[in-house]
């Protein structure tokens, strides 16, 4: 399968984007399995070859060929949805026979979210997750430009398994898409009742009061986070971060909660480092929080010694760097 390349934001991830760890469990899973037609089977495995050279054309059509033979064949929905989406051309846009590409990617996409979610395996749930993604994706700005249809899909797909965060969260993605902002912090606490064990659930909705510009319910929602994980120095690392950027960046802030906000940085930065002292980027923004705390210190002689000591810190970090390059 072709490794397109994605993007770190899930709901923003372009339908070219790697396939290939899903593909190949999903077709580790077909090939064990029972497909109910040889004809399926056969064409099945020539769309994944083609899928595979990106001959999407072709693919397309084995994979209609393959459904046809066989609709139970859940996997091979995505793929086909998929087919039709690398084929759709956005500098087209506007052209009948183009955009029924994207029409067609978005029922396929849809078939296969739907017929997935209620998989008995890792591999049908998570397909049923990209699908879902690629799904609203579709409905996107830059695609469809239909947010409205996209959002009785979510709800659909909430109803089938309401305890998968990911379906709240593309869900909230279209409220704020849309400016509904109240809806989509709804939904997020809803995520977060579905699903308290999932730091996720924490930090999506700390992203979103964060775009919101609400810090204290954003510290209180990675707060929680960390208590869900509390062995994750990442989860104690990020308040601190948040902590910092605050301090250094709202000009609004006075300098009292200048300084309260590094000394809390300090102590998360400094629980992260506790269970892990080789943590490169712990040990790079406890140097810039001491840095911002020298900043705000009227006393000379404190200033001086807390650049020193932000000063050994990176130079710590500059050597831990070179350990690990070099493999040591």
């Amino acid at each position: 399968m072709p490794n397109h390349g994605h993007s770190r934001d899930v709901l923003r991830l372009s339908p070219r984007a790697s396939l290939t760890v899903v593909a190949t469990a999903v077709l580790v899973t077909v090939g064990c399995g029972k497909m109910g037609q040889l004809t399926a089977m056969k064409n099945f495995k020539e769309a994944n070859a083609s899928y595979g050279q990106q001959d999407y054309k072709k693919a397309a059509e084995l994979y209609e060929a393959t459904v046809k033979a066989d609709p139970n064949l859940n996997y091979a929905y995505f793929y086909l949805g998929n087919s039709y989406d690398n084929l759709y051309k956005p500098s087209k846009k506007g052209e009948q026979a183009n955009d029924a590409l994207l029409e067609s990617a978005v029922k396929n996409y849809q078939t296969a979210a739907e017929k997935l979610a209620t998989g008995s395996t890792k591999a049908e749930k998570d397909l049923a997750r990209l699908s879902l993604k690629y799904l609203v994706a579709s409905y996107g700005a830059d695609k469809l430009n239909d947010p409205a249809r996209a959002e009785p899909v979510v709800q659909r797909m909430i109803q089938l398994d309401p305890g998968e965060p990911e379906n709240y969260f593309a869900l909230a993605k279209i409220y704020e898409d849309a400016g509904a902002y109240e809806n989509a912090e709804d939904i997020l606490v809803k995520a977060k009742q579905a699903k308290p064990s999932d730091p996720a659930v924490y930090k999506t909705l700390a992203g979103y009061y964060n775009r919101q510009g609400q810090f204290e319910k954003t510290i209180k929602e990675l707060e929680d986070a960390a208590a869900s994980d509390p062995k994750s120095p990442e989860a104690r690392y990020t308040i601190a971060v948040f902590y910092w950027d605050a301090a250094f960046r709202d000009a609004r802030l006075s300098e009292n909660q200048k300084k309260e906000y590094v000394t809390k940085g300090l102590g998360e930065v400094e629980k992260a480092l506790e269970m892990k002292p080789d943590y490169i980027d712990a040990i790079v923004y406890k140097g810039l929080l001491l840095r911002l705390q020298a900043n705000l210190e009227k006393d000379v002689a404190k200033q001086q010694a807390l650049i020193k000591e932000a000063t050994g810190l990176s130079e710590k970090a500059n050597t831990l760097r070179k350990q690990k390059a070099s493999g040591a």
